[in-house]
Order: C-alpha cells, then sequence, then structure tokens
C-alpha cells in the first residue's frame, strides 16, 4: 500500500474530502469498538456442550463437482448443481432422486429453489440465469427452459428467488439486478460494488439484502429503491458467502482469508472474528442455526466447523468430506444440515 500522503497528492479536492471522512469514520468505529461479542459473552454466558451431529444421509448420482445447492421451503427437497451439466432434486428423506434438469452450461455456479417448489433456476459461465419449470418434466429432461434472463456481462455468482415472479442475481460484471421472470426483463440494475459480486442473502421481508464481493466488502440494498444503504468493511480477502441470521441485525462472511465474521448492520462493523488458531485453508460458504448461537462453515480443506458464535470455540468438526466443503445450509424449520462438496456427493446431517 502506498504513502497516505502521496495518496492525498494525487487526489482531486472532492476525492481529499472523501478520503477523510472514511478514515474519520473508521476512527470512530473504532472507538466505539471497546469490547468484542466473544468478550462480553465470556463474562455472562454458559457454553454449550459439543455437538452430536451425525450423518443421516449420503446423496448419490452427481459425477463431478458439486458447486452449489438449495433448500425447498418445505424442508424436505434439496436441489444440487454439478459440473456434470445437471440439477438434481432429492427428497431428504429417502434420499431419492425426484428430478432432473439438464444444463447447456457445463460451468454452473449457483442454483436456487422458488418458494412455492415448482420452478428452480441455475447460472454460471454462461452469464445467464436460467428458469425451469419442475412441473414440465420432459423440458426439464431436455434442457429446455421456461425463461433464460439475459443481461449481465460477466458469470453469474447467486440466484435468488423472490417470489414465482421475481428473481435476483449477482454477477462478475459488479452488478445485481431484480428480474421479472414473466416477462424476462430487468426490473432494477443495482451497482455500486467495484469487483465481482459473487453472494446474496434476501432479508424475509423481500425489500433487503445483502451482497459479497471480490473488493472485500459487503453492501446492504433497499430493493424498493435500488439504493445501496450500507457498506460494510472489515474483510482481507474475497467475500464468498454470507447469511443473514434470523433477527436481521447480524449476519456472518465467509471469506478466502480463512476468517468467519459476524456483523451487526447496528454497529456498523465486524463484531466477532472465527479462526483456527493455524489457518491453512479458506472458508467456502457459512450458516447459522435458527438462534443463531451454531456457526456451521465449510473450508478448503474438507471440513465443515461448528463455531460457538457467541463464545468463538469450536463445538465439533464435521469431517466426512474427502474434497473442498463447496456448499451447505440449514433448512427452513432449523433441524437439518446440508453439505455438498467437490467429491460429487451431497450429505444430511441432523
Amino acid at each position: 500500500m502506498g504513502d497516505p500522503n502521496n495518496i492525498e497528492l494525487e487526489m482531486t479536492p472532492l476525492e481529499r474530502e472523501a478520503y477523510n471522512l472514511k478514515l474519520q469514520i473508521a476512527e470512530k468505529r473504532q472507538i466505539a469498538f471497546d469490547k468484542s461479542l466473544v468478550e462480553i459473552a465470556m463474562e455472562q454466558i454458559e457454553p454449550i456442550p459439543p455437538l452430536k451431529i451425525k450423518i443421516r444421509r449420503t446423496l448419490k448420482g452427481h459425477l463431478t463437482k458439486i458447486y452449489a445447492m438449495d433448500w425447498s421451503q418445505d424442508s424436505r427437497h434439496v436441489l444440487s448443481a454439478s459440473q456434470d451439466s445437471r440439477l438434481l432434486v432429492w427428497d431428504s428423506y429417502t434420499g431419492n432422486k425426484i428430478h432432473a434438469v439438464e444444463l447447456k452450461c457445463t460451468w454452473v455456479m449457483c442454483c436456487a429453489y422458488a418458494p412455492s417448489g415448482n420452478l428452480v433456476a441455475s447460472g454460471g459461465l454462461d452469464n445467464v440465469c436460467s428458469i425451469y419449470d419442475l412441473k414440465d418434466e420432459d423440458a426439464s429432461i431436455a434442457g429446455k427452459a421456461l425463461k433464460v434472463l439475459a443481461g449481465h456481462d460477466g458469470y453469474l455468482g447467486e440466484c435468488v428467488f423472490l417470489s414465482d415472479k421475481q428473481i435476483l442475481t449477482s454477477s462478475g460484471d459488479h452488478m445485481c439486478i431484480l428480474w421479472d421472470i414473466g416477462t424476462g426483463q430487468q426490473i432494477t440494475a443495482l451497482k455500486d460494488h467495484i469487483g465481482e459480486v459473487d453472494c446474496l442473502s434476501v432479508w424475509n421481508d423481500n425489500n433487503t439484502f445483502l451482497s459479497g464481493s471480490t473488493d472485500m466488502t459487503v453492501k446492504l440494498w433497499d430493493l424498493r429503491d435500488g439504493m445501496c444503504r450500507q457498506t460494510l468493511d472489515g474483510h482481507q480477502s474475497d467475500v464468498v458467502d454470507l447469511k443473514w441470521m434470523r433477527n436481521g441485525k447480524n449476519f456472518v462472511t465467509a471469506s478466502d482469508d480463512g476468517i468467519i465474521r459476524l456483523f451487526d448492520i447496528r454497529a456498523d462493523q465486524v463484531i466477532a472474528e472465527y479462526r483456527a488458531e493455524v489457518m491453512q485453508a479458506g472458508a467456502s460458504c457459512v450458516d447459522t442455526s435458527i438462534s443463531g448461537r451454531i456457526i456451521f462453515a465449510g473450508y478448503d480443506d474438507f471440513n465443515v466447523v461448528c463455531w460457538d458464535s457467541m463464545l468463538g470455540t469450536t463445538l465439533g468438526i464435521l469431517s466426512e468430506h474427502q474434497a473442498r466443503v463447496s456448499c451447505l445450509g440449514v433448512d427452513e424449520e432449523g433441524v437439518t444440515l446440508c453439505t455438498g462438496s467437490w467429491d460429487n456427493f451431497l450429505k444430511i446431517w441432523n
């Protein structure tokens, strides 16, 4: 990093003013951060015993790396996307495959289940979001999309249904786009990141969402006016995954630097960090229990670590995968965890 004095000399007056304001904000944040969440919790909260989580099912059917998964709102069905050019819908109770969708693009990077359970979506290096109707089995098997949403100039990092009529996407073109599925047209294009946008998390009201980027920031957006309301710093590397907690005030992030971070939007900063004593792998995915007390984090070293969000301690390590854990998620009921890996398998835990 260059000398701050030299940086200021190269700035225009407005850039210098903005730079100084940013420094002042960072200073005030630091003053307000007198104690971390973990320091406060250690004085007031009892530890919980180590978790006893067991594999209930291993879902076998993909032929190569699994890149993404998503739970249906019924907490029974799981959608997975793999580089074998297929989306598979699984019954997590029986382990059976109940739908298969052939994809035109091998390099799929994200997938999503619609709230109704009737539609699924995927995207990747083809730069488009493809919507499929599971009720039309013949079209799904043939890889015929109900709608193809084209408008991004980079790969799709994430897609999230707001309803059967709207879907939100993020991309390597630094943008997020809200789409009308019926017309296939853009409703709103959201631009503020200066890096690829790899992850999204939509709050329950469908008006507010978070985006994480390779610019090492998380942004809080309001879909009603398309404006960025808050930019949260604190990462030292790419933000690769993030999830809202159920209280709507906190969220967790996973980063390539191997650190899981807990943010509070009221504090406008990180309030806790979770890291191994010796970090040897980047974090790839993250989610939390319903209460928020337990954070599940997947890593490049094939493990899923269960963190106590209050005390910062490790509650357990799930080490059954044989390759990078690329995705994970807790179901709507908060009872079951699903993990997906580059070892071609999904695993169901509870």
